[in-house]
């Protein structure tokens, strides 16, 4: 019985090394040095920048007007009827849910428009990544930021910034 696990064992560990060393086409991809230098990212950017550029622009004048709201309730409270003082804290109040609702709101759409563009960047580097490995015959790509060693010539990120653009 001994023999047999023993040489169960032995068989396995040869498979799991004929199947490490079958893999010897290993390269690596610098995935975030690609993506700083898309030449789509910057004009992503600014198309998203110009997207939400009205609701910010409104976002700044709410504040804005909250801010003022604030500073008179501030400076001229002490010297108001209770009803007019009753009346703009209330207002303040209001305008600061509202404000509160809002900045939240453009976040949330912010950050999901974001991401959105970003994965399919991402999705066009890793489309280049599987287009060089399969012109250059490797198996195994690698981004650079996991590996922990690597020799220079497996580097492929130049290739990948090429098939990108």
């Amino acid at each position: 019985m001994k023999k047999i696990l023993c040489a169960a064992s032995l068989g396995m560990a040869l498979a799991f090394s004929v199947g490490a060393q079958a893999a010897d086409k290993i390269a690596v991809v610098n995935v975030a040095e690609v993506f700083q230098q898309l030449p789509a990212r910057e004009a992503v950017a600014k198309q998203l920048d110009s997207e939400f550029k009205g609701r910010a622009t409104e976002l700044q004048r709410m504040e804005s007007d909250l801010q003022t709201k604030i500073q008179k309730l501030q400076r001229d409270g002490s010297t108001m009827k209770a009803s007019e003082r009753e009346k703009l804290e209330k207002e303040v109040m209001v305008k600061r849910d509202e404000f509160l609702q809002k900045g939240q709101s453009f976040e949330n759409d912010n950050r999901r428009r974001h991401m959105e563009e970003r994965n399919k960047l991402m999705s066009r580097i890793q489309d280049a990544v599987k287009v060089v490995a399969g012109k250059e015959g490797y198996d195994l790509v690698l981004d650079a930021s996991a590996a922990v060693y690597s020799a220079s010539g497996k580097n492929i990120t130049a290739e990948v910034l090429k098939q990108v653009k």
